[in-house]
């Protein structure tokens, strides 16, 4: 039964949401380009703070300053209206280094609807703009954990998107409670895809972007603009990441706007170790802008949502989306040779794991893997 249930969920990605859910909302015309922000900014460790959360809501409020600047300057550089902005991943807390999970949750971990949302809502009303970001966030259903979520606020303040990433190495994952989540959630709650007046925007978090298969998922249920929250290794040669970046550009057809921290404060460790190379990327696959090192507004570019719908259309050996068969992988993925779900429930009680439970699971599964003659 249990693979029969994991081929209805690999069945129903290919299947689009209904128009109905809370995370898909009715789709609109997109007439004309517009402009998009891949914001470099520097994050912000807030656990030597004394008011963590104090910490953060002052920095949602410089972070609005800034952004104001870049978009006026961006708009009349060229001529394009800024609609959308992404921000780089967890820059109001930065990770957790040295913070129990229960600890860094009630610390620095958003609440839904909370104090910090409701700020980053009103920069969006006041700038009339899509605002993409990430942070961590607790869920009242999982008491002691957190998941890292990235989302999207419209220009009328609310969340129309929430997408908690699914492949992390140190924190919780979904998947790590996978079949209560899916009962909570549903696949709409997993991958979801917010269909707007700017396209069908879908966020993939940081180092996912090296998994297709993410990117793939929101494709298949409409996205065209991965919104890509990330902090990482910046460099003048070409890294994993980047190379990531235009591969699940060109074979989902999507436009991907990726930020990158410019270095993180309040911490022990080398503050540019995570700088530079924010991009955005067309649906061919091209760069159409990067950014250099330090805080800078540099990545930013034309989205032309009319001109990637019309290639989505168009019969041809490039379009690589259209020529997907899903349906060929639907046993190989619904069978769990490699990580296992629910690796934090036992005995169908959901468990808060310490720090180096992660290297185990890992450690314990490439264990398996060789003794299955699968490496």
């Amino acid at each position: 039964m249990l693979i029969d249930r994991r081929l209805t969920l690999a069945g129903m990605l290919a299947v689009p949401m209904a128009a109905g859910s809370e995370v898909l909302t009715t789709n609109k015309q997109v007439t004309k380009p517009y402009a998009a922000l891949a914001l470099q900014l520097a994050a912000h460790s807030v656990e030597q703070e004394a008011d963590p959360r104090a910490a953060m809501l002052a920095m949602i409020e410089t972070v609005g300053v800034k952004m104001r600047s870049a978009n006026v300057f961006v708009q009349q550089y060229g001529g394009s209206p800024v609609r959308l902005v992404v921000l780089p991943e967890y820059l109001f807390s930065s990770y957790p280094w040295r913070v129990s999970i229960p600890g860094f949750a009630r610390a620095a971990a958003w609440d839904v609807g909370g104090r910090e949302y409701d700020a980053l809502g009103k920069v969006a009303q006041a700038q009339k703009l899509f605002l993409a970001g990430n942070a961590y966030e607790t869920d009242t259903h999982f008491p002691g954990l957190y998941f890292q979520t990235s989302f999207v606020v419209a220009p009328n303040g609310d969340v129309v998107l929430r997408y908690r990433r699914l492949n992390s190495m140190y924190a919780p994952s979904p998947h790590d409670v996978w079949s209560k989540y899916l009962d909570i959630y549903g696949l709409d709650g997993v991958f979801p895809v917010a269909r707007t007046e700017i396209g069908n925007l879908a966020a993939i978090a940081s180092e996912e972007i090296l998994y297709p298969e993410i990117a793939r998922a929101h494709a298949l249920r409409g996205a065209e603009v991965f919104v890509h929250s990330s902090s990482e290794i910046g460099s003048p040669l070409d890294t994993n990441k980047d190379i990531a970046k235009q591969a699940r550009a060109f074979e989902n057809l999507a436009y991907v706007v990726s930020a990158n921290t410019a270095g993180i404060t309040g911490t022990t460790a080398p503050i540019a170790s995570a700088d530079g190379n924010s991009q955005i990327i067309d649906w061919k696959g091209n760069k159409l802008a990067e950014s250099n090192t330090g805080e800078t507004f540099t990545a930013f570019a034309d989205i032309d949502i009319a001109a990637l719908r019309q290639a989505r259309r168009k019969p041809g050996m490039t379009n690589y989306l259209s020529r997907q068969r899903t349906a060929l992988f639907a046993q190989v993925y619904a069978t769990e040779t490699h990580q296992k779900s629910n690796a934090l429930i036992a005995d169908n009680v959901v468990k808060v794991p310490d720090r180096d439970h992660f290297n185990r699971v890992q450690a314990e599964t490439i264990e398996r893997l060789a003794k299955d003659g699968l490496i």
